[in-house]
């Protein structure tokens, strides 16, 4: 078990660079099983969900390799299409290999996926669309035994949720699907792009992706190819906003392509100045921020559920009332006891958080109960009066690389700690 100590109170300045995004670098991951040839990822973030997608990899016979951030993956010898439960349960993604295995092999066997409890996330959606595209998937005790005996054959999905993971799973899987596979009310993110991005240059015709349409035409064969994945827009934002919760200045490298566009101006109204000239964005923060009056969760371009959690933090010392709205998962305000317990005026009624900023949050002992829930814990700790401690890091390492790091690097004092 490891903490996170943290004394607050110091005014952040410096620079971090990017990495590459989680939510990107999974499902590529996952694509790597449809080419033959040798696959090279570059820019991959070294985090717990990127080395349980290269076990799962390895599992299936796959050859996959990590030097510093670079992942080589050659898939030309799979010989086993089933996941155990173990390895599934170690994150929420790990359901994206269902729709590569199947188009790949027309046949597999998965569980259920783990990762944060956000509330209800079901997989129906993955479900419905495979099974029209002509997959049996027979479910039992948490298993799914998934089978193509005629192969996938592309089809007119509707998606009554514009989901990432099943957008992402029907395109693995439509990729190399006999004729036209057509997905409406597709996920817009930026990661479908990337992953869609990626698959052309595999070989694959994709159109429409950042689209509520995306249209797949199948081919016979993807090879593998060199992609470099876009910088993280969840984690830039995390640290933009580190910074600007201790009044300082930084300077975020690589982030030109990291599409923060529909997040920016929350930190703008907040009373942060940001500045952008080629590769690097600037940000400079006022001594106290800001409220900004209501917050709205929404699919993308809407403001993200995954940075909910990251800007309530800054908000319980801005000045003046935040509304918040969470419409995509009923369980993400599992952070707010925390933050309550450093001093946060916070109240919650279903759906809807009111933060009342106050003049300072005092450290306390307190626990990550879900990834971005965690970050915001660090991030009200750099405003904190005292120490902080977090507990339950491993939630935090599944989407930051060594987050202590990178914030010490710009002059924060946090430290790891095993108990």
């Amino acid at each position: 078990m490891q903490k996170l100590v943290i004394k607050g109170g110091t005014a952040l300045e410096g620079e971090i660079p990017l990495r590459g995004a989680k939510n990107s670098a999974l499902p590529l991951m996952a694509a790597t099983l449809l080419c033959k040839g040798e696959t090279v990822l570059e820019n991959c973030p070294r985090l717990t969900d990127v080395f349980s997608a290269c076990r799962i990899l390895t599992h299936t016979g796959c050859r996959c390799a990590m030097k510093e951030h670079t992942v080589v993956v050659c898939a030309d010898s799979i010989k086993l299409s089933e996941i155990p439960e173990s390895m599934m349960q170690e994150m929420r993604s790990s359901i994206v290999f269902l729709g590569a295995l199947l188009g790949k092999t027309g046949s597999c066997r998965v569980y259920y996926p783990g990762g944060c409890e956000l509330g209800p996330r079901p997989i129906d959606l993955h479900i419905e669309a495979l099974c029209r595209m002509g997959a049996r998937i027979e479910r039992c005790e948490g298993r799914l035994d998934c089978y193509a005996p005629e192969g996938l054959s592309g089809c007119n999905i509707h998606l009554k949720f514009p989901s990432v993971g099943a957008t992402e799973n029907v395109m693995l899987a439509a990729v190399l699907a006999k004729g036209e596979t057509v997905i409406s009310n597709a996920a817009r993110e930026p990661e479908i792009c990337d992953l869609a991005e990626f698959l052309r240059k595999c070989g694959a015709l994709i159109k429409g992706d950042g689209e509520s349409t995306i249209r797949i035409q199948g081919v016979k064969e993807l090879r593998g190819c060199t992609h470099r994945i876009m910088p993280d827009r969840i984690a830039g934002i995390t640290y933009l906003s580190a910074v600007a919760v201790t009044g300082g200045k930084l300077k975020l490298l690589g982030a030109k392509d990291a599409r923060m566009d529909n997040v920016l101006p929350v930190l703008e109204q907040a009373g942060c100045r940001i500045d952008k000239a080629n590769d690097a964005m600037y940000l400079c923060a006022p001594k106290r921020l800001r409220a900004v009056s209501r917050l709205r969760t929404m699919p993308h371009p809407g403001f993200p559920t995954d940075v909910q959690a990251i800007i309530m933090a800054l908000m319980t010392v801005a000045k003046g009332v935040s509304v918040f709205e969470e419409n995509i998962f009923e369980c993400r305000y599992r952070h707010v006891d925390g933050l309550v317990q450093m001093g946060a005026e916070i109240y919650v009624s279903g759906r809807i958080a009111v933060v009342n900023g106050v003049n300072r949050l005092c450290g306390a002992h307190v626990a990550a109960t879900d990834l971005r829930g965690g970050a915001a814990l660090v991030i009200a700790g750099l405003a904190a009066e005292g120490t902080t401690e977090v507990r339950q890091v491993h939630h935090i390492d599944r989407g930051y690389e060594t987050i202590e790091k990178t914030l010490e690097g710009v002059g924060a004092n946090i430290l790891r700690i095993s108990q």
